[in-house]
């Protein structure tokens, strides 16, 4: 793992294939680390000839944790959205997509094909529309583009997700268990639950960096990020849309709005899917990444 200062902070990163090689942008969801990108995942696209980098974003694993910043206060940022306030928050999307990009500087990357999951997503079409000299093709994965009039997240599982979750410090097992019971929730039906691995991610982000406030900045991102559907429309890249149609979390037809609202993009929905990209799946999400990017490359 390599420490490298983008936009005024630190990025933790790790890079698969050959340098030289198109270069494949891996950016992480909310809450979340780098190696949810899985090694094997990695692997099977720096095969295809690129060279694969993923990084934990700003508040998350091995990057900078600005600790100095308060988490937000959840009761009153809800109240000034509902009020139609935008509230102050620590920072937004567009400053983790200047991270990104800063990223790239420091590694003298020209342009990238960019690849994010969930609120990785939404930082990847902010890439797309804020920086578009620097993407060369765009895959959003399980992500949506603030249209306001999408359906969110079901009721459970934003209770799953807001409830305080125990310290793992205290009582790991517990903490293990509640991270269990939500990635269960939100996996799909499309094969069988792998709690083995699962418990492996769990655990592997609390030994890297676990850090709840740092989670509730991002969230406090996501929150106020907006409605993109202007800023898409004016995206001339290939690119491809990735949703499970079992998503729990960020529904179906939130990938379905991001698709229409990009031109020309290619939407795959997957059934079984939830709000995961699970091995099983790993193969055809590869296949697409890499005929968008050949498409932008022709």
């Amino acid at each position: 793992m390599h420490l490298t200062a983008a936009n005024g902070v630190e990025l933790a990163h790790e890079s698969f294939g050959r340098e030289g090689d198109p270069v494949v942008l891996l950016i992480s969801g909310l809450g979340t680390q780098m190696i949810r990108w899985t090694i094997p995942f990695c692997a099977e696209l720096a095969g295809r000839g690129y060279q694969v980098i993923r990084f934990d974003n700003r508040d998350s694993g091995g990057s900078t944790h600005l600790d100095q910043l308060a988490p937000p206060d959840f009761g009153a940022l809800v109240g000034s959205l509902r009020a139609g306030r935008i509230p102050a928050v620590p920072y937004t999307l567009r400053d983790m997509a200047a991270d990104a990009v800063g990223l790239l500087d420091a590694l003298s990357i020209p342009a990238a094909h960019v690849v994010g999951r969930s609120m990785g997503g939404m930082i990847a079409q902010i890439m797309a529309t804020d920086h578009p000299g620097r993407v060369l093709s765009l895959t959003s994965v399980m992500a949506t583009t603030g249209n306001p009039g999408l359906p969110q997240a079901t009721p459970d599982v934003m209770a799953l997700m807001l409830r305080p979750k125990p310290d793992p410090a205290r009582d790991r097992e517990a903490f293990v268990a509640e991270g269990l019971a939500f990635a269960r929730r939100i996996a799909g039906s499309g094969g069988a639950f792998d709690e083995a691995e699962q418990r492996a991610f769990i655990l592997d982000e609390v030994r890297r960096g676990h850090d709840p406030a740092g989670a509730a900045r991002q969230f406090a991102a996501v929150a106020v990020a907006g409605d993109r559907r202007a800023e898409l429309a004016c995206v001339r890249v290939p690119a491809l849309v990735v949703h499970g149609r079992d998503d729990p979390v960020i529904p179906p037809a939130c990938g379905e709005d991001t698709a229409a609202s990009i031109p020309g993009a290619r939407l795959l929905l997957i059934d079984g899917m939830g709000h995961e990209l699970p091995a099983r799946c790993a193969g055809v999400v590869v296949d697409a990444i890499d005929r968008t990017a050949r498409g932008a490359a022709s």
